[in-house]
């Protein structure tokens, strides 16, 4: 019997539509688009701008998870318990990252892994970009 596999990973967060447009370019993922029910539901919840969508998915190019960003009440407040790790492709680099909004914490510890940096998305998720090998 197959083992059980990640369907998705869901991100608590402040502004849905926002991080998740952030990851969808870092990750070569898509935001789910909307249809016509989709919008409909939103506008019976009193959501008349999906960019207020208390619930954002991005669908993968290939068959990894969805990952869902959900909105919650509150901040955060510690650091994160799980994170991303990125492995960034030729061409890509820390200020492509930083011009998508995120922001540079500090660089990783070369014995735990070369070419890396810790970074914060824009809403201060910390997650680990590593360059693509020279």
């Amino acid at each position: 019997m197959p083992r059980s596999r990640l369907r998705d990973i869901v991100v608590d967060c402040a502004r849905p539509s926002v991080l998740a447009a952030f990851w969808a370019e870092v990750l070569g993922y898509q935001v789910a688009p909307y249809d016509d029910d989709e919008i409909a539901r939103l506008k019976a919840a009193g959501i008349d701008d999906i960019a207020d969508d208390p619930t954002v998915m991005t669908l993968p190019p290939d068959d990894g998870p969805r990952i869902f960003f959900v909105l919650v009440p509150e901040g955060k407040v510690v650091k994160n318990r799980l994170h991303f790790d990125v492995q960034l492709r030729p061409g890509e680099d820390l200020p492509w990252l930083e011009r998508l909004g995120a922001r540079v914490l500090r660089q990783i510890d070369p014995a735990a892994g070369p070419n890396g940096t810790v970074l914060l998305d824009p809403q201060g998720n910390e997650f680990c970009a590593f360059l693509a090998e020279p």
